[in-house]
């Protein structure tokens, strides 16, 4: 079971989590490490990404004040940085012209819907980021679905990086040239290279580890190899995989935290990703792949615990795989159920009983202290 203190972050097995570890310091980190990607999209399109991750953070710092205030008596929680941490990973997932309105209610959503009514950090069940995605998408879905919030030509400063140009008008050298620098996406895909370099520094600070991001990047591509002699269309974007994977799959409170159970959470991520897919869902690929398995990490904590002094190693290792081919089956299941609920357009109606079942747990919990 996890703990959670002021400003220290505890659980029951966390190995890349020292105790003297504060969370100001790791969440400090993060946002270092998505430090140039942020500086990118300023590259590419100026301040226009930049005011939409100013909007997104300031919202989610003042949504934290007040309503840490108002419901818990706390002044203080804004300090630990992990509501700035929050609105950038939201705004990075963003288009560089979402509207600044739109911005904020994300903020906002991402912090109260996604951290605060479970009682503060290290107790979401959900990523915080995405659950305000997916708010904005379900209230603001006209906006979110336009197509003039991805792209402006007159805005644009740079449409790529051009190292490799000498070399030639070669694919290979061009598509390098867009791992470096491309101007099309989300505006935290603008730079494959930084986000991994991001992700590298995260790990030598023993902020992350390599398991869950190695293994659902080698998932994903066998599911699009796999997508390629079946027909499949896995469209998926490179800066998008490698923003999930690094900064948002391995957030501590909702991932994995022992390392076996990590890698059976970014193979089964990778799993549902490609169902996702064999239902025709792809942009929202990822995001519900996180989701879902968010879901399940408690029993996977459960499942995935070290070997204790004086078990029998064979007998605790059959029941883990045993009941880890459960789990899997449970999460394929749910992820087909999810599937079917998008493809009816009731994702909606989904989140509608996600608000009433959170706040009335909330609106318990009161009641109980």
């Amino acid at each position: 079971m996890e703990k959670t203190m002021e400003n220290t972050i505890i659980k029951r097995y966390t190995p890349h989590i020292r105790v003297k570890d504060s969370v100001p310091k790791v969440m400090g980190d993060v946002i270092i490490a998505l430090l140039p990607a942020i500086l990118a999209s300023g590259a590419v399109y100026g301040l226009y990404p930049l005011l939409v991750i100013l909007t997104s953070v300031v919202s989610a710092v003042v949504t934290e004040f007040l309503f840490s205030a108002i419901f818990f008596k706390k002044y203080d929680s804004i300090l630990n940085l992990s509501a700035v941490v929050t609105g950038i990973l939201l705004a990075l997932m963003l288009a560089p012209f979402t509207p600044l309105y739109v911005v904020a209610f994300g903020g906002a959503m991402a912090i109260i819907f996604g951290k605060l009514i479970y009682s503060g950090l290290g107790r979401n069940r959900f990523n915080p980021a995405i659950v305000g995605r997916e708010f904005m998408t379900v209230f603001f879905s006209t906006v979110m679905a336009s197509g003039t919030i991805w792209y402006n030509e007159e805005a644009m400063q740079v449409t790529g990086a051009k190292l490799f140009g000498f070399l030639g008008n070669f694919s290979f050298f061009n598509n390098l040239d867009s791992l470096i620098l491309k101007s099309s996406g989300a505006i935290g895909e603008y730079s494959v290279l930084l986000l991994v370099l991001g992700g590298v520094y995260l790990i030598y600070r023993d902020r992350i580890s390599w398991h869950i991001p190695v293994t659902l990047f080698i998932t994903v591509f066998v599911g699009m190899m796999i997508s390629r002699f079946t027909g499949i269309n896995a469209g998926i974007s490179l800066g998008g995989l490698m923003l999930c994977g690094i900064y948002m799959a391995t957030d501590m409170p909702t991932s994995s935290s022992t390392p076996h159970g990590k890698i059976y959470y970014g193979i089964m991520m990778g799993i549902v990703v490609f169902v996702f897919w064999v239902f025709k869902i792809r942009n929202e690929a990822l995001s519900y792949a996180i989701l879902v398995l968010n879901g399940f990490v408690p029993i996977i904590n459960e499942t995935f615990t070290p070997l204790m002094f004086g078990e029998d190693a064979e007998e605790v290792q059959g029941e883990k795989i045993g009941r880890g081919v459960i789990y899997a089956f449970a999460i394929i299941g749910v992820t087909i159920l999810v599937s079917l609920i998008h493809r009816f357009g009731l994702i909606r109606y989904l989140v509608f009983i996600y608000i009433i079942y959170t706040t009335v747990m909330l609106i318990r919990s009161k009641e109980i202290q």
